[in-house]
């Protein structure tokens, strides 16, 4: 059996720090936070004592009441661009980063358990060269029980705008993402 009334936020926030902080002071009524276009700051130099090299320390926001989940940059220039934020309240379900089921800065799986059964939650954020949607197009995974797949996806087609020309290939992207997680 699923948790009932898991209350989820869905957010772009275009790197604005400012609203990232805001949502997590102010949102305590969610237990899950969807963040798309992360904003991800230098923090402090590290040195390496291993080889005397100094190196970046670049986080996202964090707040007491919400533990995140991204993939940790090598650079801020190589940063996740979705981050799901999760309430502590739901901290006993054990999420788990899946790194080893998708691991793209552009999209990422968390999974939980509830009982005797895990879950796995998805966040996307597909650039104006879907990227995203073509890393998941052209990787094979088996993801059993995804309550939610979703993010900024940024796709356009004729059927919602028809100032844009119809692309085969956001259909193919489409279905093939349908095939992948029915």
């Amino acid at each position: 059996m699923i948790l009932k009334d898991i209350k989820i936020l869905l957010q772009n926030i275009c790197k604005n720090n400012f609203v990232i902080n805001t949502i997590l002071k102010i949102q305590i009524l969610f237990d899950i936070v969807f963040i798309q276009e992360s904003s991800w700051s230098f923090i402090c130099l590290l040195s390496n004592s291993k080889n005397c090299k100094v190196e970046e320390l670049v986080r996202v926001s964090n707040h007491t009441n919400w533990i995140n989940f991204s993939r940790n940059p090598s650079n801020i220039d190589d940063s996740s661009r979705v981050i799901i934020y999760i309430n502590i309240r739901l901290s006993h379900l054990c999420f788990l980063l899946q790194k080893d089921i998708l691991n793209h800065r552009n999209v990422f799986c968390v999974s939980f358990f509830n009982h005797i059964s895990v879950y796995s939650l998805i966040n996307v954020y597909s650039d104006s060269l879907q990227l995203a949607l073509k890393y998941l197009k052209d990787t094979e995974v088996n993801i059993n029980n995804v309550l939610i797949m979703t993010g900024n996806f940024n796709i356009r087609d004729c059927s919602w705008d028809p100032n844009f020309r119809f692309i085969l290939y956001t259909r193919i992207l489409l279905l093939t993402l349908q095939i992948l997680f029915t």
